[in-house]
């Protein structure tokens, strides 16, 4: 627990929401909820009153997540969270087992968010029996009045020995980092094994570094990802897929994410030639977490959002003699994007958010330069959470965690994110798209082409 934290549950403060959460709180839609599923395998079976009791406890130690939204008139000028001393509902819950359950599991992880208005804003879905998480998996999940279609065909079998949970997180206030941390905390309590993280990786830092001169400008409206077969029910649909990380050559300029990045760029670039659209440049939003990892990790939606753009022309020449350059110039971009001081969601939404007038009239005109800002709108969100930093070890019958998997909101006008994580050697891949652009035949296409291209990146320097 934080100083702060401490001196909010002690006079019983409300907390203002911060900008990311005003912005995203104005912007909700029924019919494609902002939800974040994080979905963790273990090889054994948890003790259900154990597990529920190990997950309060975590809760209680991190006292920022137990918040709801207040309820206020009409023309306050805030929304605020008002922090609870315990749960107002059961968190953790048992799903009945079966063929379908984590078929299901994912379909109320992108259909069904959990409500603001009772705390905390997650859930935790418990699956027991399920099988190991080997090769490729791929589950589309849909919209709110269809069944999902598509299970996975190594992952989910009923008859396994396994569990897999799933957190489902409400996104207008909380991320998929914040609440992995909780998890760690959870299962730390429950195995009674020491659930630290493991140290970032150390690198050299740059001293300045400095965009190159060819960076694509970002006053002209990106490329769209061409429309596919899209779905007549609403909402996302969602694959989820395991692959060998990527080989990196020691001493290589660029990292895995620089390699994830171009990988994207190329995937989107082919899908919109395949489509027949004209090149343009491609954007890619890229969330950066400057947090801790430990027990003082700040809850809620902690990461900023930057923007790597690429040219048609770079992502023409990506044969394996221009491949080295495309990533070392990724590499350069990203490194100068991220050093940049910025506001979460850049100068203008904290304007937006300021509490002049009553937060009625503030959603109404935020709703409004949303959708005109629409053909500014990124490509793509790519949300590389990177090596899971810790060991979501849950003791001698549940075991380690061997597969975890993120998935972000894909709304329009995006209308596909895609998320990776990598866990004990593996990288765990998960394609989210709105039913409104994409199908689940297009969503495997994406992936083999990601494939593809995760493949091309690994080349001598």
């Amino acid at each position: 627990m934080t100083a702060l934290e401490d001196a909010v549950r002690a006079d019983g403060r409300r907390i203002p929401f911060p900008v990311v959460d005003e912005v995203a709180r104005h912007c909700l839609q029924e019919e494609e909820p902002e939800t974040v599923h994080i979905e963790v395998h273990l090889p054994g079976r948890l003790d259900r009153d154990r597990l529920r009791t190990a997950f309060a406890d975590a809760l209680h130690r991190h006292p920022r997540i137990l918040m709801r939204e207040a309820s206020g008139p009409w023309y306050r000028r805030r929304y605020e969270w008002e922090l609870t001393p315990a749960p107002d509902t059961e968190v953790v819950t048992f799903p009945p087992t079966g063929p379908s359950a984590l078929r299901d599991a994912r379909t109320r992880a992108l259909t069904t968010a959990p409500p603001l208005t009772l705390s905390p804003p997650i859930r935790l879905e418990v699956v027991e029996g399920a099988g190991p998480a080997e090769g490729s998996e791929a589950s589309d999940a849909v919209g709110t009045t269809a069944a999902a279609a598509g299970a996975g065909t190594h992952v989910g079998t009923a008859h396994g020995t396994g569990t897999v949970l799933f957190l489902t997180i409400n996104h207008t206030a909380l991320d998929g980092p914040a609440c992995l941390r909780v998890l760690a905390t959870a299962a730390e309590i429950y195995g009674g094994r020491n659930n630290d993280p493991t140290a970032p990786p150390t690198r050299t830092p740059d001293p300045t570094p400095q965009p190159p001169m060819d960076t694509p400008s970002n006053w002209s409206p990106p490329a769209r990802v061409a429309q596919g077969t899209p779905e007549p029910s609403p909402g996302n649909g969602m694959l989820v897929t395991e692959l060998p990380l990527p080989h990196r050559p020691k001493g290589s300029p660029y990292t895995v994410n620089d390699q994830l990045m171009v990988t994207t760029a190329l995937t989107l670039a082919h899908w919109n030639r395949e489509h027949g659209t004209p090149p343009r440049p491609l954007r890619i939003t890229m969330p950066v977490d400057d947090r801790p990892r430990d027990a003082t990790m700040p809850m809620g939606n902690g990461t900023r959002l930057v923007e790597v753009p690429f040219s048609p022309e770079e992502l023409a020449a990506h044969g394996p003699t221009a491949m080295p350059a495309l990533l070392r110039r990724t590499a350069t971009r990203t490194r100068a994007l991220k050093s940049l001081p910025r506001p979460q969601l850049g100068h203008g939404a904290a304007l937006l958010t300021a509490p002049v007038t009553p937060v009625a009239w503030r959603a109404a005109l935020t709703r409004g330069l949303r959708r005109a800002a629409a053909p500014w709108t990124s490509t793509t969100l790519l949300s590389n959470i990177g090596r899971i930093p810790y060991p979501l070890d849950f003791g001698e019958e549940a075991g380690r965690a061997h597969a975890v998997w993120f998935s972000a909101p894909a709304r329009m006008p995006r209308g596909l994110t895609v998320t990776t994580a990598s866990t004990a050697g593996r990288l765990h891949l998960a394609l989210r798209w709105s039913r409104a652009l994409l199908s689940h035949g297009d969503g495997a296409h994406l992936r083999d082409l990601f494939e593809h291209y995760l493949h091309a990146t690994e080349v001598t320097p």
